[in-house]
């Protein structure tokens, strides 16, 4: 049994392979630490609320521990990480469509019962990024994700392609499309002349 400092230094990759071998607990336990606010973020992205988040985090974990072997290494750890935990994201989002409704709805009328003084107190930069959170989720679960890989991780056209088994050109129309489906909704539900 190796020490917890000791696999702590391990690279995610060897991390990976020894759980693989050994379904040992106290090393997914490693990798859970490393990563479990990561996962956790990008459930919230998801989720109505944190209590939800913590819930999806928790089933991505649980359903890693057991899909663990199916990483290949054609990417870094993290990257197919994340591609797994917005798949994860998507098909629960996908499972929950009335719920996912509902949640739409109720951010939508909270947003609109903001009093005139509260609004004023935003700054124009503010309003634009929860607009843009709200349409977010008006356009589907998979637009949303990769949007969310690109702009909010980061990941290059590259990363994203490993970690989807996309070809680059692919991803790259995917993006194109997810882009511009959320321009026209934007455009649609704040069709006051405001820009991004």
């Amino acid at each position: 049994m190796e020490t917890k400092t000791k696999t702590s230094k391990l690279s995610d990759e060897d991390l990976v392979s020894r759980i693989v071998k050994t379904n040992d607990t106290l090393l997914f336990e490693v990798l859970y630490d490393r990563y479990a606010l990561m996962v956790f973020n990008k459930c919230l992205g998801f989720a109505k609320d944190h209590d939800e988040a913590k819930d999806l985090t928790q089933d991505v974990f649980l359903k890693l521990f057991v899909k663990l072997a199916s990483f290949k290494g054609r990417s870094k750890f993290s990257t197919w990480l994340y591609a797994f935990t917005y798949n994860h994201c998507v098909n629960y989002v996908t499972r929950n469509k009335e719920k996912k409704i509902q949640k739409q709805s109720i951010e939508v009328k909270e947003i609109e019962s903001i009093s005139d003084t509260e609004e004023t107190d935003y700054s124009i930069h503010q309003m634009k990024v929860e607009k843009l959170k709200s349409v977010l989720n008006l356009i589907s679960p998979n637009e949303k994700m990769i949007l969310l890989l690109k702009y909010q991780d980061y990941l290059s056209i590259k990363e994203i392609a490993e970690a989807l088994d996309l070809g680059e050109s692919a991803v790259k129309m995917r993006l194109k499309r997810a882009k511009e489906k959320l321009i026209t909704v934007y455009t649609e539900k704040y069709a006051n002349g405001e820009s991004f």
